[in-house]
C-alpha cells in the first residue's frame, strides 16, 4: 500500500473512529505530517504536529526526559508529549539516525517509532538499510501503519 493510499485510510478510520490524530517528528522533519494533511478532510481529524530535531526542544516542547535521543523513551514521550500538547486520541512520533553516519552511538538506519492513545503506548525499534532518502521514506511508510493500527485498535 502506497503512503497516500495509508493516508486515506487513516483519515477514512479517524472519521469513522471519532477520533484526532497528532505527530511529533524528529528524523522526518514534517513528512508524515504532509501526508496526513494532504488526507481527505484532514482539518475534521488532524490536529497537526510537531517538529522536534533538536534535543532541548524535544525536552521543552514535547516533555522527553534527559534520555538518549534515538531510544524507546524519547519515542514514547515524544508520542505522549504531542498528544497532551495538541489533544488528540491518537498520535505518533519518530526518532532516529537518518545516516549516513552512525550518531550517538546508534547505527545509521535506526529509528524507533511510537503510537500513543488513552491507555496505551507502543514503541517499536525498525533498523533500515540504505542512504538517507530510504531511511526516511521506509520511516514514513512505518508511521502510517502503526498510526493506522493504533486507529484501528486506540484501546
Amino acid at each position: 500500500m502506497t503512503p497516500e493510499e495509508m493516508a486515506r485510510r487513516i483519515a477514512e478510520a479517524a472519521r469513522v473512529g471519532g477520533h484526532t490524530v497528532a505527530v511529533a517528528e524528529s528524523l522526518t522533519s514534517g513528512k508524515i505530517a504532509a501526508r496526513l494533511g494532504a488526507a481527505p478532510d484532514a482539518a475534521q481529524w488532524f490536529l497537526g504536529g510537531v517538529v522536534a530535531y533538536d534535543p532541548g526542544v524535544k525536552r521543552s516542547v514535547l516533555d522527553v526526559p534527559d534520555v538518549p535521543v534515538v531510544s524507546r523513551d524519547c519515542a514514547e514521550a515524544m508520542a505522549q508529549g504531542v498528544r497532551g500538547l495538541l489533544g488528540a486520541t491518537v498520535s505518533v512520533a519518530v526518532t532516529g539516525v537518518g545516516g549516513p553516519e552512525d550518531r550517538d552511538g546508534e547505527p545509521a538506519g535506526c529509528v524507533w517509532l511510537a503510537t500513543a492513545s488513552d491507555d496505551m503506548v507502543i514503541a517499536h525499534r525498525r533498523d533500515f538499510e540504505g542512504d538517507p532518502e530510504w531511511v526516511l521514506a521506509q520511516t514514513v511508510e512505518w508511521a502510517l501503519g502503526y498510526l493506522l493500527d493504533a486507529l484501528d485498535d486506540p484501546r
